[in-house]
C-alpha cells in the first residue's frame, strides 16, 4: 500500500482562494453530490460514489490527471482515504484524502480583513464550505461580531490572537440555515447579546433587543441598527462607521433573500420591497454591501472575500431592478429553491427550545445554504 498524504480543510480553503488549480474526486452518493460541493475558480471536481469504487478504481482511471495532484473528498474522511490509497497503489504519486470530509468543510471559517474602521478593523469569517459569512469589529481592543456561527473556537483563537475584548454581540436575525453561535459567545465574553424582538416572540432565552436607530460604540467605531424587516419581520442591518452596510439576509452580492422560511412569504414580500427599494435607497451608495450569506463561489472577490458597493448592486442585482410590483411579488414567492435542510429545527434551536448535542447540530446544518431568492 502507497503512503498517500492528508490535506486539512484550512489548507484546502487556502489553494481554492489563492486559485489554484485542483482536482477532486467526490466520492459520496450522487444526490449528495448534486445537491452541495467543493466550488471555487479553478476546481475541477468529478462525483463517482463510493459503492462504485469498492473494488477498485477503475471507473475513474481514465478521469484522473497523472500530471497534477488528485485530492479525494467524502462525507466525512473514511471513504476518501480508502479511495486515495487505492489510486496511490495504482501508480498515482500525489493523492491527498481531506480530513474530515464535507463536514469539516462546512465548518470551517477563514478570516479575511476587509477594511479598516475608526481605531481598528473589520474582518469577514468566510464559511466556504456553507455560505454563511459572520464579522468581527475591532476598535482599540474592544470587539463586536455579528452573526455568530457555532463553532465558536475559530472565533475564539482570532480574538485572543489579535487581544480583543467582546463588548457587543449581535444576530441580524433569527436564522432558519445556521445555528447561532451568538448567545453561547456572549456569555463566555461577557458581551451583551443582540436579538430584534420581532423575531423574539418564541424565544426562550434573555437578550437585549435591538431597534431601529440604536448606535454603539466600540473602541472608536459607530455601529448603527437600521430596521429591515422582509426575510424576517425582525431583520435589521447595520451601518459601520458610514463606510459598511451589514445586510444580514435581505440583500446579498447576486440575489435577494427570500421572505419565506417562516412561511410567511405572502405577508413579508411588501416589507421586503420597501427595505430594498426605499430604506436601503436612502443610503449612500458609496456603502459596501456586506451581507450574511453568499450563495456560490463566482460571489467572492479576487482574495476570498464578499462585498460590493451598494451603489453598484442596484446597477447589476436583478433583485434590486423590478419596477412592475407584481413580477416583483412573483420573484419572491413562487418557484423559490427548496427550503433549508432542518431549518424548523434550526429556528427551533435558535429560540432555545431544543438543545441538540453537537454531532446533531452538525447533521442539522449540512448541505448549501438557501436563503436567497435564487
Amino acid at each position: 500500500m502507497e503512503k498517500i498524504n492528508h490535506l486539512s480543510v484550512k489548507e484546502l480553503t487556502k489553494k481554492i482562494l489563492n486559485h489554484e488549480k485542483l482536482f477532486i474526486l467526490d466520492v459520496r452518493p450522487k444526490d449528495a453530490f448534486d445537491d452541495w460541493k467543493v466550488e471555487g475558480k479553478n476546481v475541477h471536481i468529478i462525483n463517482t460514489p463510493y459503492r462504485e469504487l469498492m473494488e477498485g478504481i477503475d471507473p475513474v482511471v481514465n478521469d484522473l490527471p497523472k500530471d497534477e495532484p488528485v485530492y479525494v473528498i467524502c462525507a466525512k474522511g473514511g471513504s476518501s482515504q480508502k479511495v486515495a490509497e487505492q489510486i496511490a497503489d495504482a501508480g498515482y504519486d500525489n493523492v491527498y484524502s481531506v480530513e474530515g470530509g464535507m463536514k469539516a468543510w462546512s465548518e470551517h471559517l477563514e478570516p479575511i480583513k476587509i477594511g479598516d474602521v475608526k481605531g481598528g478593523a473589520i474582518y469577514q469569517f468566510v464559511r466556504i464550505g456553507k455560505g454563511c459569512l459572520s464579522y468581527i469589529i475591532e476598535s482599540n481592543g474592544e470587539g463586536a461580531i455579528i452573526d455568530t456561527n457555532r463553532m465558536l473556537d475559530q472565533y475564539e483563537t482570532f480574538i485572543s490572537e489579535h487581544n480583543i475584548k467582546i463588548t457587543h454581540v449581535y444576530d441580524t436575525h433569527l436564522h432558519a440555515d445556521h445555528i447561532s453561535g451568538g448567545r453561547e459567545l456572549a456569555e463566555k465574553m461577557g458581551a451583551t447579546y443582540y436579538l430584534p424582538p420581532k423575531d423574539a416572540d418564541e424565544v426562550v432565552f434573555d437578550y437585549t433587543p435591538l431597534r431601529d436607530g440604536d448606535e454603539f460604540k466600540v473602541g472608536e467605531t459607530n455601529i448603527k441598527s437600521v430596521y429591515s424587516p422582509g426575510h424576517t419581520m425582525g431583520s435589521t442591518s447595520f451601518v459601520i462607521d458610514h463606510q459598511y452596510l451589514l445586510t444580514g439576509d435581505i440583500l446579498f452580492i447576486d440575489s435577494i433573500g427570500r421572505p419565506d422560511l417562516a412561511g410567511k412569504a405572502e405577508d413579508w414580500v411588501g416589507d421586503l420591497r420597501t427595505t430594498l427599494y426605499k430604506r436601503y435607497k436612502e443610503l449612500t451608495d458609496d456603502l459596501l454591501v456586506l451581507p450574511a450569506h453568499f450563495m456560490t463561489s463566482k460571489e467572492m472577490n479576487e482574495d476570498g472575500s464578499v462585498c460590493e458597493k451598494l451603489g453598484m448592486l442596484y446597477h447589476e442585482n436583478h433583485g434590486l431592478n423590478i419596477s412592475d410590483e407584481g413580477e416583483f411579488r412573483s420573484l419572491v414567492t413562487e418557484n423559490l429553491p427548496p427550503q433549508p435542510n432542518a431549518y424548523q429545527d434550526i429556528r427551533q434551536t435558535n429560540m432555545g427550545k431544543i438543545s441538540p448535542d453537537n454531532e446533531e447540530k452538525r447533521e442539522m446544518e449540512i448541505g448549501p445554504n438557501r436563503c436567497a431568492v435564487r
